[in-house]
């Protein structure tokens, strides 16, 4: 047998790409994870920011998917409590589209199909009484209230990646597939570097979890395929806060379509998605005109507080791949995931289509399973569902007494530092502080809570090139930095990244 570089390639740094490849590396398997830009820069961190099974999928007959999701929200919650949390989510009523009695059976099997142990069930509320109906308007006096998952989606990311190093993977970030060649037990995959130079690596198998891209990879390899996607864009919108408590909101709208209101970044509520087929390019895509105009008219049917186009402090979108089903509506297209393997058995390329953040675990399971044959050290037992993502190593409802620990360990942290910081890196939060003992040690600082010495943890440890990364990805400190602190940090990481710096 051919000696190779890799037992296996992982080619797609979203959340799919980096789950496989760290349970791939769990596993023994030599790994390397190539991504064309930075880990999560598409799909991956343009979701929603959920962790949930998909209530509405229930009206499309997606049982089977929805009971994987419901399974998957507490044992994500269990090995990642900093980045996922709990929420609670009001369903106002609204005569005239779904009836009552259909809400009620929908809660009580999203309650009862997916093995819930430590969420709260649903419940009716009386929005006439309860302080969530203080923010809607006068007509909503009935609702409901269930439980799902708020889930920080880049750094979902970037911790499976960061998992997979630690076990021996090789993170490529910023690397472009520009050929797949198989031999009779091996590929080689050519790659263009930051740097231009062209470089080439082989492996036993190869996964395609390119997201979006997954059929231009393919063609690549020359590969037939039998799965077609459909690119449905999602868009969404950040506004000034418009309820105080900290709860989220589910809203269904005239046309069928749903919406979710949800809390973030403790100053801010996001509000989204939109389902609209996206037909341009995959490069710079961004919620259109009227995607935000759609929204902001959605909420003004809820909420007393008005909300106009000029409120968007901020507004993203992703494209989602998914698989098509030849349903007439973007919205009700499946959410489910399917493989292809191609190649020879010896060197297989084993394609994903579809699939959603809070089922990447599952779907990297059945992945590594397409490969097991061929990659012997893959067959064994699975392992991801209990051990924890960096950071992650304290009890789910840890996090309020890992920041009291750190304000007492660190008393120079206000408690809103010290919360950011726990929310962010849980554990691994005292690596970053290190034997500070002030500010002052902590380097220079970029303005809101940002320091030279998280910057250079986000640098050193989680492949951070770019503001953008850190502001965007790492962090969501780019909604309070002004555009002088942005120049400040974009002009301190050229310095780092400079060559003669010390690393």
């Amino acid at each position: 047998m051919t000696r190779t570089d890799y037992d296996l390639i992982v080619v797609g740094g979203g959340i799919n790409g980096a789950g496989i490849a760290r349970d791939a590396a769990g596993r023994g398997a030599r790994v390397a994870l190539v991504e064309r830009g930075d880990l999560a820069q598409g799909t991956s961190s343009a979701s929603t920011k959920l962790i949930h099974g998909g209530l509405r999928y229930l009206e499309h007959y997606e049982f089977a998917l929805v009971r994987e999701a419901l399974r998957e929200r507490e044992k994500l919650w269990a090995i990642a409590p900093h980045i996922i949390w709990p929420l609670r989510f009001v369903l106002p009523y609204k005569p005239g589209i779904r009836p009552r009695w259909l809400i009620r059976l929908g809660l009580f099997l999203y309650d009862h199909i997916g093995g819930r142990k430590r969420l709260p069930g649903a419940k009716s509320l009386d929005l006439t009484r309860d302080p969530a109906g203080t923010v809607l308007l006068p007509s909503f006096t009935r609702g409901f209230e269930y439980s799902d998952g708020w889930v920080d989606d880049a750094r979902l990311v970037v911790l499976n990646a960061r998992d997979a190093a630690d076990r021996g993977a090789d993170i490529l970030t910023h690397h472009d597939v520009t050929n797949l060649d198989q031999g009779v037990d091996y590929w080689t995959v050519s790659l263009g570097a930051p740097d231009g130079v062209q470089r080439r690596i082989t492996a036993r198998a190869v996964v395609n979890a390119a997201g979006p891209s997954v059929l231009a990879l393919l063609d690549t390899a020359h590969a037939p395929h039998h799965f077609s996607i459909r690119m449905v864009r999602g868009s969404h919108i950040v506004v000034k806060r418009l309820f105080d408590h900290g709860r989220a909101y589910f809203c269904q709208n005239d046309d069928g379509r749903i919406f979710f209101a949800i809390p973030y970044e403790g100053d801010f509520t996001l509000i989204g998605t939109t389902d609209s087929d996206h037909h341009g390019p995959l490069a710079d895509v961004r919620a259109s005109a009227e995607e935000i105009a759609y929204l902001c008219d959605a909420a003004g049917d809820y909420f007393r507080q008005r909300i106009t186009p000029a409120d968007v402090v901020w507004s993203y979108a992703g494209v989602r791949p998914l698989v098509d089903d030849g349903s007439d509506r973007p919205e009700a297209a499946t959410r489910g995931y399917r493989f292809e393997r191609a190649g020879h058995d010896a060197a297989p390329l084993v394609s994903v289509f579809g699939g959603k953040i809070t089922t990447y675990r599952t779907l990297a399971e059945g992945a590594i399973a397409q490969l097991a044959d061929a990659l012997p050290m893959l067959a064994g037992p699975s392992w991801t569902a209990t051990k924890p993502l960096p950071g992650g190593d304290f009890p789910a409802d840890g996090a309020p007494a890992l920041t009291a620990a750190l304000i007492h360990d660190f008393p120079f942290l206000s408690p809103a530092h010290a919360a950011r910081l726990t929310r962010l890196y849980g554990t691994t939060a005292r690596t970053i502080l290190g034997a500070a003992t002030g500010h002052a040690d902590l380097g220079a600082h970029f303005g809101h809570d940002l320091y030279a010495a998280e910057v250079d943890h986000l640098v050193q440890r989680e492949w951070a090139q770019t503001a953008d990364d850190i502001l965007w990805r790492r962090t969501k400190l780019g909604l309070r930095l002004s555009a002088v602190q942005v120049a400040a940090l974009a002009a301190y990481l050229a310095r780092l990244n400079s060559p003669g710096s010390p690393s």
